[in-house]
């Protein structure tokens, strides 16, 4: 496969991880990632989660594309964003507030560090 395309699907080993508990507001949410390239500070892939409700901030930019399940993002002055397949959306560095996984959620994902 040449180095200039890259066809995102499932097909890497799943990493499996969870939220630091000191981040954790309730549940017990569990994350699947399949990343799918890490070069010159560009990540990509699919990423699923669990229920479960825990805080986020982020220093990197996010574009987010929600395949299935149900989602709210809250920002800290509480606004919430409620996220269901095909929903699409950036989080800028520097965004901080919450993630709660309603239905298992999975997101195709593009990270710019």
């Amino acid at each position: 496969m040449s180095d200039l395309f890259l066809r995102v699907l499932p097909s890497v080993e799943a990493e499996e991880d969870a939220p630091a508990a000191d981040r954790v507001i309730s549940g017990s949410p569990k994350f699947r990632t399949w990343n799918h390239e890490d070069r010159d500070g560009l990540y990509c892939g699919i990423w699923e989660s669990t229920p479960g409700h825990w805080r986020i901030s982020y220093d990197e930019w996010e574009f987010c594309h929600i395949l299935s399940g149900h989602s709210i993002i809250a920002d800290s002055d509480g606004l919430e964003y409620d996220l269901k397949a095909g929903d699409s959306f950036v989080l800028r560095p520097g965004f901080s507030g919450s993630w709660n996984v309603i239905e298992t959620t999975r997101k195709e994902y593009v990270i710019r560090t």
